[in-house]
């Protein structure tokens, strides 16, 4: 018997084994430059489902990883049975306690629009497409992070299945090391079917985007400087260099052009969120500007970043600063063929240590960086990663090597993302939940 015919005796979603019709697709990562050879795909139809294929791998010797949506895959799954749970569903609103229950296939989008007639927000990053639970797994950088701390802080409660394929609810109360492991340690510990989080008031929003020709970069990237030093927590302002292609869906004034953004969120009213950009608004050449006060649904639009899946190289890396030297780094050379290279404010609220906060810990770099590209061939994937590599190799003296958990890249470790004493502890509870290795996550502890 084929495993696509065990695993059909024992769940009840959807079974697509190698070699079947439609299992490509079904096994696509959202970046498609990622192949996943893994043996099958179970599109999971509940928790039930979840837990009675978890039984079934721990006794037939298999191995179960889960992608919501396929963000974060790295393609380390040869032989792996890939379990999608998209179809586990359900956003529960209880404003009045400023809490939100999302299953683990709802994605930000439909939770922003859920919380934002409320005036509260979770903590969501720049594109709605990712799924709460893939993202706040990983610590979840958000664009309220500097007031509120990662997304992984704000977890109440996960519901979930071992790699016994027992279901049940944990919080800090009744298994704190858990706990403590799936706040932003990965989802290598168990396999979360629900999540549990704090929201947040967001009763104004001012937001948008700011763009110049690239030629304005240098200006552009010291009044960043200067207004980051001394920001409130309820403002974030990212840097990004952009360099369009000339494609036909891009409006006639971002085709073919190389430019420079700047992209902010404040949690206040217009006046004064305009009155903390005033150092922008004096660099002349403004291409277009997009602020104003938005409803905390609207937040995708900011960056518009795309919620399909393509084909892309990533790079992430955390600057330990932001002098002249590393914008001389920055700005000495064209980004192209990258399509991007932006830079976040952190600090506040993630720099701080939080009491019985989850294995995500603080940041004390000031600065992240993210540099992508689009791929549609394997030259275009080659030209991208010596371009990273070029850059990446040039920041050395200004990074620090560490880097949070939703930004490693394929081929690294997790062992990048933790302090040594932090990755040990997520190695013990690794070893006393999982022996077997029944469970994998897109960056195994052990790996």
């Amino acid at each position: 018997m084929t495993i696509g015919n065990d695993l059909r005796r024992v769940v009840r979603g959807r079974v697509l084994a190698s070699g079947e019709e439609g299992f490509d697709r079904a096994r696509a990562a959202w970046n498609l430059t990622v192949d996943q050879p893994v043996l099958a795909v179970v599109e999971a139809r509940d928790a039930a489902d979840v837990a009675a294929l978890v039984r079934h791998a721990r006794q037939a010797g298999l191995t179960v990883s889960a992608q919501p949506s396929g963000h974060g895959a790295t393609g380390d799954v040869e032989g792996v049975v890939l379990l999608r749970t998209g179809a586990l569903g359900g956003v529960e609103v209880r404003a009045g306690e400023r809490l939100a229950r999302v299953g683990a296939g709802v994605r930000w989008g439909e939770v922003l629009s859920a919380v934002s007639p409320y005036g509260l927000t979770g903590l969501a990053g720049s594109s709605p497409a990712p799924s709460v639970v893939g993202y706040t797994l990983g610590g979840g950088l958000s664009w309220f992070s500097r007031l509120h701390g990662h997304a992984a802080d704000s977890v109440r409660a996960f519901d979930v299945v071992d790699a016994e394929g027992e279901a049940f609810r944990v919080d800090a109360g009744s298994d704190p090391e858990l706990f403590w492991a799936l706040r932003g340690g990965g989802g290598d510990f168990a396999l979360v079917t629900a999540v549990e989080f704090d929201l947040h008031p967001a009763p104004h929003l001012y937001g948008g985007r700011l763009m110049w020709p690239v030629e304005r970069a240098g200006e552009v990237l010291a009044a960043f400087g200067e207004v980051t030093a001394s920001a409130p927590e309820e403002l974030s302002v990212w840097f990004t260099l952009l360099n369009f292609p000339p494609l036909d869906f891009l409006p006639p004034h971002l085709r073919g052009r190389a430019l420079v953004a700047i992209d902010v969120t404040f949690l206040g009213e217009a006046a004064e969120g305009r009155d903390l950009l005033r150092r922008f608004e004096a660099i002349g050449g403004i291409v277009s500007d997009s602020r104003g006060m938005l409803p905390v649904a609207a937040l995708g639009d900011i960056c518009a970043e795309p919620s399909d899946p393509g084909p892309v190289v990533g790079h992430a890396e955390l600057l330990t600063g932001l002098d002249d030297a590393v914008a001389e780094t920055l700005l000495s050379e064209p980004i192209a063929p990258l399509l991007s290279l932006q830079i976040r404010h952190l600090g506040g609220a993630l720099a701080r240590p939080v009491p019985d906060g989850g294995a995500c810990g603080h940041l004390t770099e000031p600065y992240s960086l993210y540099t992508v590209g689009i791929a549609p061939g394997p030259e275009a994937v080659a030209a991208l990663g010596t371009r990273v590599k070029e850059i990446a190799g040039a920041l050395v003296p200004y990074t620090s090597g560490r880097k949070p958990y939703t930004f490693l890249g394929v081929g690294e470790s997790a062992a990048a993302a933790f302090p040594g004493d932090v990755l040990a502890r997520l190695r013990e509870v690794k070893r006393a939940r999982d022996p077997r290795g029944v469970l994998r996550a897109n960056y195994p502890v052990l790996g």
